[in-house]
């Protein structure tokens, strides 16, 4: 065999390699469900209080407000279903 072809990767995957990496993805993918809904929390979320973008979260939260996640800007005393209202409100105040 060529030196060239010795260090090349094989063109077809075995079925021991295949059985592998489909046991792996396996794995991860029970991993990758609670991320995958937390995610999708967040998203739902960010839907909920109109697609903010980050001048409207600090406006709203302060500085901070951006890096929050939903649950802390809740607890800081305006959660997504109110995002709305507080943005008004803080934007009447500006001017």
């Amino acid at each position: 065999m060529p030196r060239t072809k010795k260090n090349m990767a094989p063109k077809r995957k075995s079925a021991a390699r295949r059985k592998r990496n489909a046991a792996k993805s396996f794995e991860t993918s029970h991993g990758a469900n609670a991320v995958g809904k937390s995610r999708a929390e967040g998203v739902r979320l960010f839907t909920l209080a109109g697609r903010p973008n980050k001048e409207d979260f600090v406006k709203v939260y302060g500085p901070a407000g951006p890096k929050m996640t939903w649950e802390e800007r809740a607890k800081a005393g305006v959660p997504a279903e109110k995002f709305q209202a507080a943005l008004a409100s803080a934007m009447r105040q500006a001017k």
